[in-house]
């Protein structure tokens, strides 16, 4: 599953270059007996089953040093919810290790004796936490220097100071009776730079008012 997406595009080209690396780890190498079992049926009862603390701990004992200062991320969906800002700061630190849960969940001794803080990136539940870590190291990477053309296009998209981003506009000038707007056309970018605050602030308004809350 891992590089899968970004193994391609910018974040593949970065990753050949050794801009960013990826060191993918599987759980049932630390597995118990002939079947390198990873889980077991939840105490108290319940359907599914839970990835067992011993098995986890020890995986991720073989993975990160004592000393080791990369946080240690367990992607939950009732962690707390990922935010631009989170991801900006991971971004700027030392990596990070990121570990991917299963079945009903992850025995809480090891969450608790391991450090692991849960995070979120949505209020939806998924098969497993692989897609959320590649969203995850998407929204890392790509802030990385040397992985988007231009270093500047990280700080005017959307949740960048809580707003959404403004609308975006290319040729043709006119398509199908819709024109550009023509405060983008007349060359004016003080008058630009307004009216993309107000557009950013009006769909931030009218989609997510939560943010200018904040």
């Amino acid at each position: 599953m891992f590089p899968g997406p970004l193994g391609l595009s910018l974040s593949g080209d970065a990753l050949a270059r050794g801009v960013w690396s990826l060191e993918a780890r599987n759980i049932r190498d630390h597995g118990l007996g002939r079947h390198r079992n990873v889980d077991d049926t939840p105490a108290g009862g319940g359907v599914g089953m839970v990835l067992r603390c011993d098995v986890m701990a020890a995986a991720l004992d073989a993975a990160v040093a004592p000393d080791d200062p990369r946080p240690k991320l367990l992607m939950s969906p009732r962690g707390r919810p990922l935010t631009q800002a989170r991801v900006r700061d991971l971004a700027a630190g030392p990596g990070a290790v990121i570990v991917c849960g299963r079945f009903e969940g992850v025995d809480e001794r090891v969450i608790e004796g391991r450090g692991l803080e849960e995070v979120s990136i949505g209020d939806y539940v998924l098969s497993g936490g692989e897609i959320a870590a590649l969203v995850l190291l998407d929204a890392c990477v790509r802030l990385l220097p040397g992985v988007m053309g231009k270093e500047a296009s990280g700080h005017e998209e959307s949740f960048e100071g809580n707003l959404l981003e403004y609308p975006q506009y290319t040729r043709p000038r006119e398509w199908e009776g819709r024109a550009i707007p023509e405060v983008l056309l007349n060359g004016n970018h003080a008058a630009i730079d307004r009216w993309r605050r107000a557009e950013a602030e009006r769909i931030t308004r009218e989609r997510r008012p939560d943010l200018l809350d904040r």
